[in-house]
């Protein structure tokens, strides 16, 4: 029988402590909400603090016309080691048509960011863009 890394912690002859975004951590929810006006829009949603894990998320919007399209991604970002990241605004949705209401998953595979591990001091902020006008009802991450 194998274990995992965690549990293997926990039963080792010098037992470790584990992080509490791998064991006995609290669910924590970003939510917000916001009313396009523009064709073209990059939205600031909200900032996850520095540590957070990302468990997943849900965005729901209205049916917003043949030809739109929404992602979710981030702002540039700098590391705790200094190392800067670039901006983005696919990192956790892919563009995706938003011509007819519908609510789909954020952050809903390891390629997409599911289970990582914000590494940034001052926090990373999340962000939409939206191509033509939309109104988004729903961004929340737990």
């Amino acid at each position: 029988m194998a274990n995992s890394t965690q549990y293997a912690k926990t039963v080792a002859a010098s037992p470790s402590k584990i992080s509490t975004t791998e064991l006995h951590g609290r669910v924590r929810v970003a939510y917000a909400d916001f009313t396009s006006a523009a064709a073209q829009e990059t939205i600031n949603m909200f900032k996850l603090p520095d540590g957070a894990r990302i468990i997943g998320g849900r965005l729901n919007h209205a049916a917003l016309g043949s030809s739109t399209t929404v992602s979710v991604g981030h702002a540039a970002y700098t590391q705790a080691d200094g190392t800067a990241v670039a901006a983005d605004v696919d990192e956790y949705k892919a563009a995706a048509s938003s011509a007819s209401a519908t609510g789909s998953a954020v952050a809903s595979t390891t390629a997409l960011g599911e289970n990582s591990l914000v590494d940034a001091p001052d926090g990373l902020m999340l962000q939409q863009l939206l191509l033509e006008q939309m109104q988004l009802d729903l961004l929340q991450f737990r």
